[in-house]
């Protein structure tokens, strides 16, 4: 393998760029017309135009991308996350098109990416699950409220395919399921092209936690130190962690265990995560789902175990055998904690502020900070795609030295021409609730006036 074509945007494709360097391996990227100029495009060996700023028509047009790979003898295509990533039949795609797919099997991603066929393989496997429905019928008549009562309100109205929260709603009685479910079902066709959705339980004062997994060999599957998502906004992870604080070691060994027996046992190879929910009141744990691809927090676990994900997941398309690669179990050094600066206004719901970066001044790299980002100044947030502006992970020995690092670097930040999310990422940082460690998936919902507020400095020294 000596070239490999991304089939992503923004700070993901840059991230992957900078792997494909480091491995000696030529890099291919795509663009829309709305990315012409974009960085991604400026840092990869090549570029080629794959349709007009939509991503229906574009980075999701499986044909375009196949025939960008054709024409620039790409040998391989990384899917990044989003877009393409998790469609098994772009997967299947690659695969007859001659191509090596930088991802597990077509039929891995099938069985893991329907969120209801994969609660049941791990409930095949022994993970425990939330009460919840299979994939609903498009015409359910009568019989939703009576699906609902069973599942138990409150409830989540999530969709089958995707991720990142969309197509998702909460519900809180009987009378609000039928139109949530419409709902969810226009946007998860919209996102997805996949209207598909299920019920699942929603345990209010939880914990996001997470697995990431990497299979080294059939029946081989090595987890890795847990991450903590539990900060999030509309069901979308704003501030990750890993490992996860204040989690007893039973929880964490559990967690890890049971992740790495459902992927072992549907045969996954490459870097995947498990996601799970962890009671907070109980520390009991139920399996959320799995996103069969990178993750968009995959930095903080490369920063406490030094480990390169993507290089991974390249190497091992390449035929590579991995299985001396990574330590088993990988050990977590210190504390990393990751903040994703968007260009959005939290006081009117967290809606995107598209527009020109008239500024983007972030802090300089090194001494345990990492900065992921597809952007710089002069370039264009636009309406048509996710508005990350920049990702800064941040290492400390400690949670504490980690977290006032992070916050020195967002400090440190200048973002002009759109509004950003970085004031209300220091006041979740400055937070009492969040510097112990005890945020919940609830804790932006419930302390939002708070965070919204001006903040004072807090004291150094």
């Amino acid at each position: 393998m000596k070239s490999v074509l991304i089939a992503n945007r923004g700070e993901i494709a840059c991230r992957i760029v900078r792997a494909c360097r480091d491995l000696g391996l030529r890099s291919i990227a795509v663009y829309s017309d709305a990315d012409r100029n974009a960085l991604h495009v400026e840092l990869a060996d090549e570029a080629v135009r794959i349709g007009p700023p939509p991503a229906r028509q574009s980075y999701l047009d499986a044909d375009a991308i196949l025939e960008a790979a054709r024409a620039t003898g790409a040998m391989a295509i990384h899917p990044g996350y989003g877009f393409l990533s998790e469609s098994p039949s772009f997967a299947r795609k690659v695969v007859d098109a001659g191509l090596l797919f930088v991802g597990p099997a077509d039929t891995i991603i099938a069985e893991m990416g329907d969120k209801g066929r994969a609660r049941a393989r791990a409930e095949d496997a022994g993970v425990p699950v939330l009460p919840g429905s299979g994939r609903l019928p498009r015409d359910m008549g009568g019989d939703l409220p009576g699906l609902g009562a069973s599942v138990g309100f409150p409830l989540l109205v999530k969709a089958t395919g995707g991720g990142g929260g969309i197509g998702m709603r909460r519900v809180d009685t009987e009378a609000d399921l039928p139109v949530a479910v419409e709902r969810a079902r226009e946007q998860a066709a919209r996102s997805f092209g996949d209207d598909g959705v299920y019920l699942e339980h929603f345990v209010a004062a939880a914990r996001h936690v997470e697995v990431q997994v990497f299979g080294v060999a059939p029946g081989r599957v090595i987890a890795f130190p847990e991450r903590d998502c539990s900060v999030q906004r509309r069901f979308q992870k704003v501030i990750e962690e890993s490992p996860a604080a204040n989690l007893p070691e039973g929880v964490s060994h559990g967690l890890r265990t049971a992740a790495a027996r459902l992927a072992a046992r549907v045969g996954y190879l490459g870097a995947g995560t498990v996601e799970f929910i962890v009671d907070a009141a109980t520390g009991r744990f139920y399996f959320l789902e799995m996103n069969t691809r990178i993750q968009v927090e995959h930095p903080v676990t490369e920063m406490v175990t030094g480990l390169d994900l993507v290089a991974l997941q390249l190497r091992q398309a390449a035929g590579e055998n991995l299985l001396a690669a990574i330590p088993d179990p990988p050990v977590a050094v210190g504390h990393a904690i990751e903040a994703r600066i968007y260009a959005e206004a939290p006081d009117r719901g967290f809606l995107p502020t598209p527009g020109r970066l008239a500024r983007l001044n972030l802090p300089a790299l090194g001494d345990g900070l990492r900065i992921d980002t597809g952007v710089r100044a002069g370039d264009e947030i636009t309406p048509f795609y996710d508005p990350m502006i920049a990702k800064v992970i941040a290492w400390g020995p400690d949670r504490e030295a980690a977290r006032r690092r992070l916050d020195d670097a967002l400090a440190a930040t200048c973002i002009n021409g759109v509004g950003s999310n970085l004031a209300f990422l220091r006041s979740v940082l400055a937070h009492a609730e969040f510097r112990t460690g005890a945020a919940t998936t609830d804790f932006v919902a419930r302390h939002g006036s708070a965070l919204l507020a001006p903040r004072t400095e807090e004291p150094r020294g």
